[in-house]
């Protein structure tokens, strides 16, 4: 794709970071936990970017491990940012025992953390439209990457991502921890085995497409770098919806806006959608042809694939989000939902030529594990980028209302130039992918 071919990540943006000396930081062994099982030198320092509220959980749970560090963190609010930062060291010091320990930085603008030399990996869970540029500049500074998903705002992100993981051999694991939920790899192992027959349609039972932002204007907090929360996207006004600072008690919403990500298309749809090519087998393909609800005579948004399976947005019966439908049975799964037709394939085992897939139980866990041992991860960028691909054709046909044919090998429309020109989007300077 010609889009996706263009080269100057973060250009000049990425040269003022490189010059920021940061003093590594020292971890002492009485920072570990009382058994002492883990080495200071088998620690893996992480620097943590977009402290909101999904990044909460993310931080209790490496909080409560002994190989990692939390070693920086990074959010354009002050506030929010000091609150993490308190939780931090608070942990940290009751494992030394020396109140006021300090046990992390914080910094406002990603750049910093990205180009300390004593980081070995980066976690993103900022607003989507900032997902592909900061995984970029980590792995360009050779660190290895998490990014929660959606892994990108347009297809064209997605496939730079891709290609950077590539190119400088980065371990990355997309956010998309259905992956390593049993249920989902279960349900994906009978589809994958036949023990449904031929499959014949999916239905993903997730929100809409996203809307244009006409929010009002409201004073711009003073404890909130506004312009760099926009960075890329278009400029605008500040809206508490999309940027609440008391974002523990509610979910921001700029999820549901087009400037900053896909609506529920993208939101759930990359959990779900990635199950349905799991299950399919597409995680290096996807569809060959969308249609928008206008010409779909089901009435829905319809992905057709090369063998003729279809996938539907919506119609599902109600018992799970994602609901395969085979020659031979049904299945439907959802977190902490397994139903089947017949209900003994749930009771299936599987022997010596049956097909097994990826098999994780902790999606944090596994990508810190890759790490170490360099392997894939079970949702890499490659992965990741597939699956939402699979939710922005989608969204493109709702906006274009019209039926598109994918080439999915080269990631682009069928003589369709101006459906290409939506696969990417220019960015506000001076930002640039």
């Amino acid at each position: 794709m010609a889009n996706t071919t263009r080269r100057g990540f973060l250009r000049g943006a990425m040269k003022a970071a490189a010059g920021a000396a940061v003093a590594p930081l020292i971890i002492p062994s009485r920072a570990l936990g009382a058994d002492g099982h883990v080495a200071p030198s088998g620690r893996l320092a992480l620097g943590l970017i977009g402290m909101g509220k999904m990044c909460s959980g993310h931080l209790g749970g490496l909080l409560g491990r002994g190989d990692v560090h939390v070693a920086a963190l990074c959010d354009v609010e002050s506030l929010r940012l000091e609150t993490c930062r308190k939780r931090v060291d608070e942990a940290y010091a009751g494992r030394t025992g020396e109140p006021g320990y300090r046990a992390c930085d914080v910094y406002r603008d990603f750049r910093e953390v990205v180009a300390r030399p004593d980081l070995d990996a980066i976690l993103i869970a900022t607003p989507t439209h900032w997902h592909a540029l900061i995984s970029v500049a980590a792995m360009q500074a050779g660190k290895d990457v998490y990014c929660e998903k959606p892994l990108s705002l347009t297809v064209a992100e997605g496939r730079a991502v891709v290609e950077a993981a590539r190119r400088y051999r980065r371990v990355f694991q997309t956010g998309s921890q259905q992956r390593s939920d049993r249920s989902f790899r279960f349900a994906c192992e009978l589809v994958r085995n036949g023990r449904i027959g031929r499959v014949e349609k999916i239905h993903i039972g997730v929100g809409g497409p996203p809307d244009l932002c006409y929010l009002p204007a409201e004073p711009t907090p003073p404890s909130l770098d506004w312009d760099l929360w926009l960075g890329p996207a278009p400029a605008r006004p500040y809206h508490h919806v999309l940027c609440p600072l008391d974002d523990y008690e509610m979910w921001p919403q700029w999820r549901y806006y087009w400037d900053y990500c896909g609506g529920g298309m993208t939101d759930w749809g990359a959990h779900h959608f990635d199950i349905a090519q799991w299950a399919l087998g597409m995680d290096e393909s996807g569809p060959v042809e969308i249609l928008p609800p206008e010409a779909s005579p089901e009435k829905r948004l319809t992905y057709r694939y090369a063998n003729g399976t279809l996938v539907y947005h919506g119609g599902n019966t109600g018992q799970a989000g994602v609901e395969i439908h085979g020659s031979e049975g049904r299945i439907g799964v959802d977190r902490g939902v397994l139903v089947a037709e017949p209900q003994a394939l749930l009771r299936e085992t599987w022997g010596p030529g049956d097909v097994r897939l990826y098999e994780s139980h902790d999606h944090m866990g596994n990508w810190l594990d890759c790490i170490r041992s360099r392997r894939p991860t079970i949702c890499p960028a490659s992965v990741g980028h597939r699956s939402v691909t699979v939710c922005h054709l989608g969204n493109l046909a709702y906006r274009l209302k019209r039926p598109l044919v994918w080439e999915p090998e080269r990631e682009q429309f069928a003589q369709d130039p101006l459906a290409d020109r939506l696969l990417w989007r220019p960015m506000r300077a001076p930002w640039v992918l």
